[in-house]
């Protein structure tokens, strides 16, 4: 039978492991815990700023007005506003504030643009209620992450613009006003995140920001399928993004670098414009077999060869459909969702200039955990760049910004008003 005896154990407080001072007190087992994540993260937090959650609580009850005298609370008001109870409240992305006028996106280091499109599908519909998907179940999150030690609210600026007007079943419309949108807000300074929808909208996304610059993008590219042949079905559908985008001059083919490429659904045409264009696949058993940290790094100088920005897209099917049930194209032996989540930061870190995330479809979706891997996906990417200093590092490079009229109803007709 095991009996306690103390001069046996001890504690694994950092204060009491700087105390200690012999060989035998240092057993190699028993780790110095000042050196663990946790415990640096936790003496991180001290250092940040509170300003902005203080200000937001004072916001909520001005605007919701103060609470019932029961409530011990002075802070909570009446109506629900800002971040708290998770459960209520309308939902925006991370309940940040909702930009009606989209010219206030200027003021805002970040912006979140919804493109409620699948007009793009191959085989099962449902994408265009991914904006709405993701938004609802992101009331679950908080701005702070222990781990990484930031706090958004505290750190940067995000607002949420709404969805883009997209036109079920017409696929150059959709794109014509996807791109427009893109482009207003990339020219405005704000980072556009890009909530879809089926991968379609990677054409006009990356366009939308290719037309407001005269440098070139590289592009990081999260899937299990190529997604580059010209047409599918006759038309631009989801498969066929990364054919139209590097056709553009300033977006070349050699910096699209494709990651988690394989299975059995990437159609032999795309493979060959993919050979006959130089892009980079690296296929998910590279991946395991490099390990991540080699696979970003490898990504990351490919991708940045010769350019002077990157676009990240990230397609939640990339994640094996285990974790992510609700999406158009299911495919087994995918990402798990550490590994992707690691992979999407480590290339976040280093900048983009915008980022889409696409193929979440809420209909087939089990306990919203595919809108939730989504919505993580987006935070951990803010996160690195904040954690890394290079949140607004695209702004350099906004040497040919659009400006897009206000319209005005006049009569019975509408016109564009400068």
């Amino acid at each position: 039978m095991f009996r306690y005896r103390p001069e046996r154990t001890r504690s694994h407080h950092p204060s009491d492991a700087r105390a200690a001072h012999t060989a035998r007190q240092r057993r190699a087992h028993h780790p110095d815990l000042s050196q663990l994540q946790g415990w640096k993260a936790m003496q991180k937090e001290a250092d940040l700023p509170g300003s902005r959650w203080d200000e937001e609580r004072r916001w909520a009850l001005r605007m919701g007005l103060t609470g019932a005298e029961s409530i011990e609370d002075k802070s909570i008001p009446t109506f629900a506003r800002g971040e708290l109870p998770h459960y209520a409240g309308i939902n925006t992305f991370l309940k940040a504030p909702y930009a009606e006028d989209v010219l206030e996106v200027q003021h805002y280091d970040a912006t979140v643009l919804g493109i409620p499109f699948d007009g793009g599908t191959t085989y099962r519909a449902g994408t265009r209620f991914g904006p709405q998907g993701v938004r609802k179940i992101s009331a679950l999150y908080t701005p702070y992450n222990y781990e990484i030690g930031v706090d958004l609210r505290e750190q940067m600026t995000l607002c949420d613009a709404g969805d883009v007007f997209t036109i079920p079943a017409n696929l150059e419309k959709s794109f014509d006003q996807i791109s427009r949108a893109v482009s207003h807000v990339f020219s405005s300074g704000s980072l556009p995140i890009m909530i879809g929808g089926d991968h379609s909208i990677g054409f006009p996304c990356v366009r939308g920001i290719a037309e407001c610059t005269s440098k070139k993008i590289g592009i990081v590219h999260f899937d299990r399928h190529a997604d580059i042949q010209e047409k599918d079905l006759d038309e631009r559908m989801h498969t066929t993004p990364w054919f139209h985008a590097t056709n553009m001059p300033n977006v070349p083919a050699k910096n699209l670098v494709q990651v988690g490429i394989g299975g059995w659904q990437v159609p032999r045409e795309a493979v060959k414009v993919a050979r006959e264009r130089e892009t980079n696949i690296i296929t998910m058993s590279d991946m395991e077999r490099m390990g991540v940290d080699k696979t970003a790094e490898m990504a990351l100088e490919m991708a940045w060869d010769g350019v002077d920005m990157v676009y990240m897209s990230f397609d939640i099917d990339s994640i094996d459909c285990g974790f992510v049930p609700g999406t158009g194209w299911p495919e087994p032996g995918g990402f798990l969702p550490r590994e992707a989540l690691a992979l999407a930061s480590k290339v976040a870190a280093e900048g983009i200039c915008g980022m889409e995330l696409v193929e979440v479809a809420p209909p087939y979706d089990t306990s919203e955990i595919t809108a939730l891997m989504g919505t993580r996906v987006i935070v951990d990417v803010l996160g690195a760049m904040v954690a890394n200093g290079t949140l607004g590092k695209h702004r350099a490079h906004i040497d040919k910004p659009v400006t897009i009229p206000h319209g005005e109803f006049e009569g019975k007709r509408w016109s564009n008003a400068t």
